[in-house]
């Protein structure tokens, strides 16, 4: 008998009583090989002891203090740390518990921003079809998750959806990649000049698309253009880098391969590596001064923000990335991994598409290559692989409805940074058995 309620009332789970690197053990001593970091999280593994003795020594010496009246040493630490290797001009940082709290705080900055700044009209957000950014009501308006949102439609905040950069299902034959990125990219300025650029606070996007699409990154020049246009009319880009950033794709922040800056970038997940919940709104020094010189008072906020020991976990992680170089190695080993992949899953029949940068990639399944025709959506493919690879000692990260919330299967991989090569292979083993046992079921 249990008392927690569950993702759903219909699951009976192992217990993890233990970590070992890569590896999460259950109560039955069963080891799973973390193929997906949980949801991209775990960049660090299970057993990290630098990252939980820092913790330690913070709830030692305290463990809270509320930031409507104090700051913690660990907070500063952690903001000094992510701004000296921040992109363009973000210059503060806004500490929370998660990646939708750190997009909810965006999406409630860029508004404040433009009223602070005498442009009270500029409310309206713009985000992709096929995007995810986060669970709370503000955050799912933004995603187009279609399957995440259609429950809840009634009480999201109106916001506009525009393309994804999905270049394997949408990408003509008779244009390149640069023309199939400036085609979708112009759709923002047609959005934004259809509503009146007066009316835009922001436009919201993941660098690399997660959960959603499976690791899709976008083409090049498509984001260069993007910021081209948010410039050109006063709109704020927002970088959605909860699950693709800190160093996940081989970039400590995932913007950095497109070369691109934002306004504002939300980082969470790898950031606490899964050793306490902890995200962060990272803004330009210029959307701090409109609010430094304006009302001086950012009308937001959540009890947990800045907690010292998050903050502590997330100093000593970001630490451990710089430090022991561990996102060159995400880069490295996401080379390898990919390789495999290609090696093993390239000809497959079913695998249409294999796709994603640095450990952060993903497989599209598909009924027919040629036609990149979808299996049947109440086949609940990407389900019967999930419950497959378990099985066999494997936590990968398969979705549903990829093109449009109700078809299309994919499987994300997301494993942590110190995947060992020997443990490719394990996961390419066991990943192919679980594929094969989906297919035949």
């Amino acid at each position: 008998m249990t008392h927690i309620f569950p993702r759903h009332t219909a699951m009976r789970l192992p217990r993890a009583v233990s970590g070992d690197g890569c590896y999460i053990i259950d109560d039955s001593g069963k080891r799973y090989l973390d193929a997906s970091g949980g949801a991209a999280v775990s960049c660090l593994g299970h057993s990290d002891k630098t990252i939980t003795e820092a913790i330690k020594r913070q709830l030692d010496a305290i463990p809270f203090a509320h930031t409507g009246f104090f700051t913690s040493e660990a907070a500063e630490d952690l903001a000094d740390l992510l701004i000296a290797h921040a992109p363009g001009d973000l210059d503060r940082v806004y500490l929370v518990s998660g990646g939708s709290e750190a997009v909810e705080a965006a999406i409630k900055l860029a508004r404040q921003y433009h009223l602070e700044r005498g442009e009270p009209s500029r409310a309206r957000i713009i985000a992709r079809r096929q995007s995810y950014h986060g669970n709370t009501i503000g955050a799912l308006s933004a995603g187009g998750n279609m399957w995440r949102r259609e429950p809840f439609g009634p009480l999201l905040v109106d916001m506009s959806h525009i393309a994804p950069c999905y270049a394997y299902r949408d990408q003509r034959d008779d244009e390149s990649a640069e023309e199939y990125g400036r085609r979708v990219a112009d759709e923002l300025e047609t959005e934004i000049l259809a509503r009146g650029p007066e009316t835009i606070a922001a436009f919201i996007a993941e660098p690399v698309v997660g959960a959603t699409l499976g690791a899709v990154p976008a083409v090049p020049g498509y984001f260069a253009r993007v910021r081209e246009i948010c410039a050109r009319y006063g709109v704020l880009l927002i970088l959605d880098e909860v699950m693709c950033g800190m160093g996940r794709t081989g970039h400590l922040f995932a913007c950095e391969a497109d070369g691109v800056e934002p306004d504002i970038l939300c980082i969470a997940k790898g950031l606490g590596a899964g050793y306490q919940p902890i995200g962060a709104t990272l803004c330009s020094a210029a959307i701090y001064s409109a609010i430094e010189t304006g009302s001086g008072l950012f009308q937001h906020g959540h009890t947990y923000l800045g907690h010292p020991a998050a903050a502590a976990a997330g100093r000593a992680v970001v630490s451990a990335l710089v430090e022991r170089d561990l996102v060159a190695r995400s880069r490295d080993m996401g080379a390898k991994l990919d390789a495999a992949l290609r090696d093993r899953f390239g000809q497959h029949p079913h695998v249409g598409d294999i796709r994603g940068r640095g450990l952060f990639l993903g497989l599209e399944l598909v009924a027919d290559r040629d036609s990149k025709a979808t299996f049947d959506p109440a086949r609940k493919l990407n389900a019967t692989i999930k419950k497959a690879a378990f099985a066999r000692g494997l936590i990968c990260y398969p979705m549903g409805g990829t093109i449009d919330g109700r078809h299309g299967d994919h499987i994300l991989l997301a494993p942590p940074f110190i995947l060992e090569e020997a443990q490719i292979g394990e996961l390419v083993d066991k990943l192919a058995g679980a594929i094969e046992d989906g297919l035949a079921s």
